[in-house]
């Protein structure tokens, strides 16, 4: 009987060491949730994601419009809050009513962010930190702070240094793309005057971001941006990418010809995530063929993913989804 329960005992003891050694494996992992137009789907204005670091550290990226301000249910606890460049469907200068109101194809922009956009109304109800690169950080600190925010809480992280905030480095890397601030965000009879003028306020240079997780998991996110040297001389040779978001919706970013080449050729991610398709990808969450998404997905060598809204995506350290994603492509 004192054999067998020390054998019972040693046995308890394997289950619980072997149970206590999977959880962290489970908890390590990056979760990408997209906030999109409508549940399930990628629709035209989608730009919005979370990222969640296994430390709970939660990022809020390009909100534009198909955030619901910041009452949307699906937000919970935002720390940080990135934006790319100021045009209004990453900024935000309105937004849908509440989540999957409108269509895919004609979404709800009915509720005006203006002045403040889409992404100072979330930061302020949030208290989070607003973190941006090139000339941006001004315009947010103004905004916060006129209306009772700690202009403190935008934060610079100029090209070629980093910041880290909740366990997370956050740096900006050059995005090819125009970055004007829209004179309605300034208003009165300065803002006035630049619209009939037909200028826009200078910020700098677009951005993209490269965010290295608690994990050690490093995501390009591109913003709005053609192709660049430093996606292969910054973004892959220095920060080692295992994980990109990448614009593919064409005319106004690159193409999905030029996205791939981007993928396959400069970044060399483990996989990939379509980003700002500008079109109506999928339907039933199955994406259309013909579609740039589409085009995209045949065109890339890597495992690509399709952010289909309020369906979260889990990444390990090397940037392969190990949860809740639909591998598509190699």
């Amino acid at each position: 009987m004192k054999n067998r329960s020390v054998v019972l005992a040693l046995a308890v003891s394997c289950v619980a060491a072997l149970t206590l050694g999977a959880t962290p494996a489970l908890a390590d992992n990056v979760k990408v949730t997209p906030l999109g137009g409508q549940d399930g789907e990628f629709c035209p204005q989608d730009r919005a994601m979370i990222f969640e670091d296994p430390n709970g550290t939660r990022i809020l990226y390009d909100a534009g419009r198909t955030v619901a301000g910041p009452n949307d249910p699906r937000l919970g606890k935002i720390d940080i809050i990135l934006v790319s460049h100021m045009h209004g469907d990453h900024l935000g200068n309105a937004h849908n009513k509440a989540p999957n109101t409108g269509s895919c194809a004609k979404p709800d922009v009915s509720v005006s962010a203006l002045p403040n956009s889409n992404s100072v109304n979330i930061a302020l109800a949030k208290k989070a930190k607003i973190v941006t690169g090139s000339e941006m950080p001004p315009f947010f600190a103004s905004r916060l702070k006129a209306n009772g925010g700690n202009p403190m809480d935008s934060i610079l992280a100029r090209f070629g240094g980093s910041v880290k905030l909740g366990g997370v480095t956050i740096a900006t890397v050059p995005a090819l793309h125009s970055n004007g601030l829209d004179p309605d965000y300034i208003g009165g009879e300065l803002g006035k005057n630049m619209a009939d003028a037909g200028i826009a306020g200078y910020v700098g240079q677009a951005t993209g971001y490269v965010l290295k997780f608690s994990n050690g998991l490093v995501a390009y996110l591109s913003g709005d941006t053609g192709i660049t040297a430093e996606q292969e001389k910054v973004v892959h040779d220095h920060y080692h990418a295992k994980l990109a978001v990448m614009n593919i919706g064409d005319t106004f970013t690159t193409g999905p010809t030029e996205a791939a080449y981007v993928i396959n050729d400069l970044v060399k991610p483990n996989s990939v995530i379509a980003s700002h398709a500008n079109e109506v990808a999928t339907t039933g969450g199955k994406v259309l063929p013909g579609s740039k998404t589409e085009a995209f997905i045949k065109a890339v060598k890597v495992k690509t993913h399709v952010p289909l809204s309020g369906k979260t995506m889990e990444f390990d350290s090397l940037g392969k989804c190990v949860a809740g994603c639909r591998d598509i492509g190699a």
